[in-house]
């Protein structure tokens, strides 16, 4: 094992979320255009690569990864990648493999992520009506999530459903949602959409729900029980004294959870971002391909690990971040 990595502000880095891929079978509006050009494929890291750049993290001391995309499952032979994940945490180096998903490939995946010994997974359902559910993800499909959903549960996988808030689009269901967690045992995060002005035909600043707002209307009906719990993540938890469910609320713009920031976030491409706030970018695929020795990585890793800020600042201007905040938000994972 290489020694732990510590940023400058000594906390230590456990949390590795990796996108392996850019890709998606769904367009929902709040993340990518309805015409999305993806990337050339040749810029993708490979399966292999993937597997070698997480594994590096893990000898420093990475415990948890969350795989996310685009939409994970829709990468050609993924399944193999988890496989390769599994020998580390049958080493105990690993302690938790985990993804997040629109549920889409569930019934497909499933029964075999559950059998590499992955226990949790964040799905994301905005709606539970069909209609919109069509609207909002463009592409998709109610039923086949919900049914992804049922074949999660069957193969014992612990399910949390991420709710992205849109004013206007599905206030009206926060009691539905609430309830249907409730009564099929999941917990349930609700995520702030970032105000960022338009994205597409999506109005963000007309979408802009904030979660005080929908926890205030969330306690007319329930008597929200703050909770202590802490992943060194944005969420925030409450239970619900009648239910008994866990409740989260995520909102990007706070800063509350800097101080215990144990993550950092990797691209398909390998670029690290070592902040979700900050644009400040690690090219890790450069040294992964320069060498088969992954010493140059680890030298890498290290070096960008020494750059992570104390805290992120988002500035609505950049160009650079519009639409892809709410995208990296609502695949965040408690």
């Amino acid at each position: 094992m290489q020694p732990p990595l510590i940023d400058p502000f000594a906390r230590a880095i456990s949390y590795l979320r990796i996108s392996v891929t850019d890709r998606c079978d769904f367009r929902c509006a709040y993340c990518m255009t309805e015409h999305m050009t993806f990337l050339p494929k040749a810029d993708l890291l490979t399966l292999e690569e993937l597997d070698r750049l997480c594994s590096a993290f893990i000898t420093m001391g990475v415990e948890k990864l969350r795989i996310t995309g685009g939409e994970p499952l829709v990468r050609k032979g993924i399944l193999t990648f988890f496989e390769a994940m599994a020998r580390h945490l049958q080493s105990g180096a690993l302690k938790e493999l985990t993804l997040t998903t629109n549920g889409s490939q569930l019934r497909k995946y499933a029964r075999d992520l559950a059998a590499v010994g992955v226990k949790r997974i964040n799905v994301s359902v905005d709606t539970l009506d069909d209609a919109k559910f069509a609207e909002i993800t463009r592409w998709g499909r109610l039923s086949q999530v919900l049914d992804g959903i049922a074949a999660a549960k069957e193969a014992g996988l612990q399910v949390k459903i991420n709710a992205v808030a849109l004013k206007g689009f599905n206030e009206s269901e926060l009691f539905r949602l609430t309830e249907w967690c409730a009564r099929d045992g999941h917990d349930l995060t609700f995520i702030e959409v970032m105000p960022m002005g338009d994205m597409g035909e999506a109005q963000r600043l007309d979408q802009y729900w904030p979660l005080k707002e929908l926890r205030a209307e969330l306690a007319t009906r329930f008597t929200l029980v703050d909770l202590p719990d802490r992943t060194g993540g944005p969420a925030r938890y409450v239970r619900l004294a009648e239910t008994g469910q866990r409740i989260g609320f995520i909102t990007p713009l706070t800063h509350n959870f800097c101080e215990s920031c144990n993550r950092v976030r990797l691209t398909c491409t390998g670029e690290l971002y070592m902040c979700l706030g900050q644009e400040d970018v690690a090219d890790l695929r450069a040294p992964l391909r320069a060498s088969a020795d992954d010493t140059a990585l680890h030298q890498a890793i290290r070096a960008a690990i020494a750059r992570k800020p104390k805290g992120h600042d988002f500035d609505y201007s950049r160009q650079a971040v519009k639409g892809q905040m709410t995208r990296h938000m609502s695949h965040t994972g408690g």
